[in-house]
């Protein structure tokens, strides 16, 4: 028979008993956790989302009591009443913070019983997840999920208060507005007071927050839901949360001050000390030293060896003189195997004719003071992982990043080489973590990466697509490439490909943390980056009037950043997914299992929406 809570009040957490409380009365409340039952004694692990307390039950104190605690099985729901005592010296379990104490049990309510539930929240061995997000309300009682949620709390706390602090409003924007697809597809709620119209789920709040800074308010912050109907993978969910900012009259360095000061007291809320400023990197460097625009400075940049080969190497070889010789070093690795030798060509995905050469002893032995030369450059040491990633001699590497190829001094040929080495770089590291070392828990490195590219070439499409997004300002020195190039928008090697982004991206151990930019201010720029992006005036009115019109009301500069806050808590609590740091997650196929969503819904609700359904093409 259960019991009523009545008037009974909670007086401690299971996890704050400590010696210091020994002899106080104490009344807790939680699950059972775990259950030993030895005879005379019984012993409950009682479990709330501060930790656990052993509870005695003796039947030599209170026969009652013990003989009502034997019905108790995992994932009871009891609230105990009882004396506080130190536990004896043999009896002592370090490994709990509450280990030196236990409840000696008075009275015990039965509150609620539970079915014997498909895991436990004690089990060391992970159930398959779909199961741990079908029982999610079981899962999220789990000490890690408690630890992830609790640090995502005091993460956001700490970039409230700091965001206060520096005179920011934080202010909502809507949830339902209209749709302006910018990449990625938006999810769309039908109006039924406007029956063939449809709102739009935010993928973020972008414009409104400009139109904070016509309005005056300067300074804008909001921890915002945002909602993208993309293609899900560990570090994406289709419904996420960002930290989301904007300021008037900024330099770029005046949003980067910024966020190092929250990110400063977000890590500190999390317990790890951070220093900024934090090291800037232009864009060009990044895929000149790392292949990729959000490297891992955690793992030693690659370097252009080509100068360490002489004629005959080249010509041996079969690679193109005129192309880098790239090396990469992953430090501390030792010896590989035949086998592990042959793994790395699979790993290898090649841009546009590059190719590698995994076997550096074998070059080594053909060509010993080539490979010498090359170690000496990499200051390689002992046990090194050293790969080559050269252009073959006859490849071309198509057009393909001509983007890069005018002001950014990359050609297209090279941008193959560094991209193919960049991501065989990460992969070699993530394959030979454990052996390298260099991934260590706490060794946080941030960069700050500048001077994006204004446009990308879509190559399907043949025209030019926004790098960032179409709001974002080009460079001052920039403008007259633009006008030119927007007489020459089917072009690939248009001026457009020089024009450069005052964007701005935040990474940490190569995940992009966050993006941003200085926004455009004038109606003349923003109207032109629209026509660059093969937009004429009326379809820009039709999607961005409101925006435009705006713009004609006395814009002041603004600039501003959004970071994902699943992303860096996922990083914080050395998570391997996002599903892992958010209460209730999707899964990969975008499902909600524990409540059974995305569903079908009734005729009549179709019906007064005026929507018929109809399954796409090849479902």
């Amino acid at each position: 028979m259960l019991d009523f809570l009545g008037d009974l009040r909670r007086t401690h957490m299971c996890g704050v008993l400590r010696a210091s409380d020994a002899g106080k009365k104490a009344v807790l409340m939680g699950w059972v956790n775990r259950r030993r039952d030895h005879g005379h004694l019984l012993f409950i692990d009682l479990r709330d989302r501060t930790g656990v307390t052993q509870v005695v039950f003796n039947t030599d104190r209170d026969a009652a009591v013990h003989e009502k605690a034997e019905s108790l099985r995992n994932e009871y729901v009891i609230a105990v009443t009882g004396t506080v005592k130190l536990r004896d010296a043999n009896t002592i379990n370090p490994n709990m913070p509450s280990g030196e104490v236990e409840l000696v049990a008075e009275e015990l309510r039965i509150l609620n019983e539970s079915k014997l539930p498909p895991f436990l929240p004690g089990d060391t061995a992970l159930t398959h997840e779909e199961t741990r997000l079908k029982h999610r309300y079981i899962d999220l009682r789990r000490d890690v999920m408690q630890f992830n949620i609790e640090t995502r709390h005091k993460v956001a706390k700490a970039i409230r208060d700091y965001l206060s602090a520096q005179g920011f409003f934080e202010i909502e924007t809507p949830f339902m507005t209209r749709s302006t697809p910018e990449g990625a597809r938006d999810y769309l709620v039908p109006s039924r007071v406007q029956p063939g119209t449809f709102y739009a789920l935010p993928q973020s709040p972008q414009m409104f927050k400009q139109i904070l800074m016509i309005s005056g308010f300067d300074k804008y912050f909001q921890i915002v839901r945002c909602f993208r109907d993309e293609d899900l993978r560990a570090d994406r969910q289709p419904e996420f949360t960002q930290i989301d900012l904007e300021m008037s009259y900024p330099q770029p360095d005046s949003v980067w001050g910024v966020v190092e000061g929250f990110l400063r007291a977000a890590f500190a809320a999390a317990g790890y000390e951070i220093n900024p400023p934090f090291p800037r990197m232009d864009y060009d460097e990044a895929i000149r030293l790392y292949g990729i625009d959000k490297p891992d400075l955690r793992l030693p940049p690659f370097t252009d060896v080509r100068e360490c080969l002489a004629a005959e190497n080249v010509q041996e070889l079969a690679i193109n003189p005129n192309l880098p010789v790239i090396a990469i070093r992953i430090p501390k690795v030792g010896d590989l195997s035949r086998k592990e030798r042959d793994d790395i060509k699979p790993m290898f995905h090649s841009k546009g004719g590059a190719r590698v050469f995994e076997d550096f002893k074998r070059i080594a032995n053909r060509y010993a003071a080539t490979a010498e030369a090359v170690a000496k450059k990499l200051d390689a040491g002992e046990g090194d992982l050293i790969v080559l990633v050269a252009g073959a001699a006859q490849a071309s590497c198509g057009e393909n990043g001509a983007a890069f190829a005018s002001h950014r001094k990359v050609t297209p040929q090279e941008l193959a080489i560094y991209t193919s080495a960049g991501l065989l770089r990460l992969a070699l590291a993530q394959k030979y973590a454990e052996r390298h070392q260099c991934f260590q828990k706490g060794d946080f490195r941030f960069l700050w990466v500048t001077n994006f590219p204004m446009f990308e070439w879509d190559e399907a499409e043949q025209q030019w697509m926004a790098a960032h997004h179409p709001f974002t300002s080009p460079h001052e020195q920039d403008m007259k490439l633009l006008a030119e190039g927007v007489e020459a928008l089917h072009d690939p090697l248009s001026p457009l490909s020089a024009v450069r982004a005052l964007a701005y991206d935040v990474v940490l151990n190569g995940t992009e943390l966050g993006s941003g930019s200085i926004r455009i201010h004038r109606r003349d720029v923003q109207s032109r980056i629209f026509r660059a992006l093969g937009m004429n005036e009326e379809e820009a009115k039709a999607r961005f009037g409101f925006f435009l019109e705006a713009l004609d009301y006395g814009t002041p500069p603004h600039g501003g950043i959004a970071l994902g806050l699943d992303r860096m808590v996922m990083i914080l609590a050395g998570a391997e997914s996002l599903r892992e740091v958010i209460p209730f997650p999707k899964t990969a196929r975008a499902v909600d299992l524990m409540v059974d969503a995305p569903t079908p819904v009734s005729e009549k609700q179709l019906k007064e929406l005026g929507i018929a359904v109809k399954k796409p093409a090849g479902l």
